[in-house]
């Protein structure tokens, strides 16, 4: 039986307009269009609210907060996936790149370990997915950790049939790029990670070692592997133009969360799409001392926007973009087309014919997006 909603009454976000109209779902694609502000018999009156593609997040820790709710607590991993989807549903984002920690720190020398879940936490995820368990639609994205011991063998346990969409270049190495400061570093393993202060020390000696013997190894399976799996390639934190030069060596298309103005402009220079937190922008800056998402799109070098760790951030960071370019269609963009475009998904991130019908309904109050339906290929599941 034919699957049919009329969305009508709405202010409709196209990729370079907004017009009043009505949207008609079908069999889970955008099947019509139409300006006016008709209501049609059995159609939903939007009564002028903002319609707007489902949201794409490229990047975003909230999986794992679901895994491990407190230190050293591991959540079961079927429960932690169903969480996290409902959530992401609920904020309106409905294509997710789950990101997937790869290289892990096993040995006792580490004074942190860390143990390998990538190759099972993902096939949790595509049963799930195939099961047509989850609402939204879910993606793999592996962040390879190059200051690591595992980094080599977790990348042989994936292949071309994983569909990974995302391979990130992650080296969290004190002294540099996230971590420029090693008292920011401290804080973060020592406050948020329970490692005691007075090893600290020796922790930080531990990883200069691992990445003095193993770096350029694991950058180079790492890029390599992202060829293998025909996935998109991204740099993280990326701090100086020398940096960026690299990551465009290597065939980067994305950097997620470039640390200076130096390293956003680099990126542009090198057709390379710079990814900022939405929290950033929110908060008015980087909780980690780096450049300010807004500073960034005040001079046009922010492309997309990721939810990071905070998903109900995805639209208002979205929403105060629109506001401060004086462009909804464009601050939209950012959460829609240009991630989905980026990652090479061209079936979704616009209101178009023959489009996936992943959507939202929304209205603004003083600056704050409220989200009023959420659309999955035609099913609303929020």
């Amino acid at each position: 039986m034919t699957k049919e909603t009329i969305l009508a009454n709405a202010k409709i976000i196209l990729p370079d307009a907004v017009i009043p109209g009505s949207v008609v779902l079908r069999d889970g694609v955008i099947a019509d269009i139409a300006e006016g502000t008709a209501v049609t018999q059995g159609a939903v009156d939007c009564e002028g609210r903002y319609l707007a593609p489902g949201l794409v997040e490229l990047h975003t820790d909230n999986l794992e907060r679901h895994m491990k709710p407190r230190p050293k607590v591991d959540w079961p991993h079927r429960a932690a996936i169903i969480a996290h989807d409902r959530e992401l549903a609920g904020t309106g984002i409905t294509t997710v790149f789950d990101a997937i920690r790869v290289g892990s720190i096993l040995s006792d020398a580490g004074r942190k370990r860390y143990g390998k879940y990538a190759r099972d936490m993902a096939d949790e995820i595509l049963m799930m997915r195939d099961s047509g368990a989850l609402a939204i639609s879910h993606h793999i994205h592996l962040r390879a950790e190059i200051c690591s011991e595992t980094l080599v063998e977790e990348l042989a346990e994936f292949g071309p049939d994983d569909k990974v969409g995302i391979v990130s270049l992650m080296d969290h190495t004190p002294g540099q790029r996230q971590f420029r400061d090693v008292q920011k570093f401290e804080d973060y393993v020592c406050g948020k990670n329970g490692l005691p202060r007075e090893d600290f020390g020796d922790y930080v000696t531990f990883l200069h070692g691992l990445q003095e013997r193993l770096g350029a190894k694991h950058e180079a399976a790492a890029v390599a592997a992202a060829a293998h799996y025909g996935a998109a390639l991204a740099s993280h934190d990326d701090t100086t133009a020398e940096q960026v030069a690299t990551s465009h060596a290597h065939g980067v298309r994305l950097a997620e969360f470039p640390t200076t103005r130096a390293a956003a402009e680099a990126c542009h220079t090198q057709n390379i799409a710079t990814i900022m937190g939405a929290p950033n922008l929110v908060r008015g800056g980087s909780h980690s001392g780096n450049v300010a998402a807004k500073e960034l799109a005040e001079l046009d070098l922010l492309d997309i926007l990721s939810s990071d760790y905070v998903p109900a951030a995805l639209l208002l960071g979205a929403v105060q973009l629109g506001n401060l370019w004086g462009d909804m269609a464009r601050g939209l963009a950012t959460v829609t087309r240009t991630p989905a475009h980026h990652v090479g998904l061209t079936d979704r991130g616009e209101i178009a014919l023959g489009a996936r019908a992943d959507l939202i309904q929304f209205e603004v109050m003083k600056d704050a997006p409220i989200l009023r339906s959420v659309y999955a290929m035609g099913h609303r599941v929020a």
